[in-house]
């Protein structure tokens, strides 16, 4: 059988800990390619440069992996891989992160961990986005990376074994909680909570007098005691992984709306 490839990025910037953890667990599994962006990229979700020119550059080159880091958004890197770098091979997999923080509920739509992941999606390729719910740099990656391997393992065996089974496109959301490996009660497979984000400026002044803001806030969980939650898999010590899909069609309103709007 000839050797898998594997695309790895990621929104923390190609010298992550996390990505590191994510290449290092991966390379069993195959050739791995990374494209992963020169700064921090957090909170790009799914957006792309159109204005600017992008730069390319190789880090790091030896049997069996190749690291590349992009000046643009984690979706302008999984362009870059697919589309120059690698138009013409078949990609086995394609996995985000390891990112630092939770990606789980309403995060999925900022994150620029799983906007990486829903693009590589968009080309048939099953793709994965990790996050540990730890923001903190010196977070600890040990039982993430058993979580990678296990979950990886089981899309790759699928995938060999069960050729009948649909697997593209598939994009899982993947949310990790702090703890250590033997903290970790299972993986469950579960919905996205319903909760937002309220948000409020600290205001301070630059040495100009110049106002300037910073964002912060705090996340509301509507639904604290519905069970088959993300967040609840998380509260819990629970591994949750979401199945994303990219139609944001409210389908229940169609037939309702039809009979005020079509004329």
């Amino acid at each position: 059988m000839s050797e898998r490839l594997i695309f790895l990025t990621n929104d923390d910037g190609f010298g992550a800990r996390g990505l590191e953890r994510m290449i290092e667990v991966m390379r069993p599994f195959g050739h791995i390619v990374v494209v992963a962006p020169e700064t921090t990229q957090s909170g790009m979700a799914h957006a792309i440069t159109m204005s600017n020119p992008l730069f390319l550059r190789e880090v790091r080159n030896e049997p069996g992996l190749e690291v590349y880091a992009c000046s643009g958004t984690p979706v302008d890197c999984v362009k870059m891989a697919l589309d120059h770098l690698l138009p013409d091979r078949k990609l086995d997999l394609i996995c985000s992160g390891i990112n630092h923080g939770s990606n789980a509920a309403i995060n999925v739509l900022y994150s620029g961990t799983m906007g990486a992941a829903i693009e590589g999606s968009f080309y048939d390729v099953p793709s994965i986005g990790f996050s540990l719910s730890d923001h903190s740099l010196d977070a600890d990656f040990e039982a993430a990376g058993e979580v990678v391997y296990q979950i990886v393992n089981g899309i790759l065996e699928a995938k060999t074994n069960f050729p009948e089974v649909q697997l593209a496109p598939l994009c899982l959301n993947v949310n990790i909680p702090i703890g250590r490996p033997e903290d970790l009660k299972g993986i469950r497979v579960c919905r996205q909570c319903r909760g937002y984000w309220r948000e409020e400026f600290f205001i301070r002044k630059n040495p100009a007098g110049r106002d300037y803001y910073w964002l912060t806030g705090e996340f509301q969980n509507h639904e604290p005691d519905a069970t088959d939650t993300d967040e609840w898999a998380l509260a819990h010590n629970y591994v949750s992984v979401v199945p994303i899909q990219v139609d944001l069609t409210n389908h229940t309103q169609v037939t309702s709306l039809g009979k005020i709007l079509d004329k």
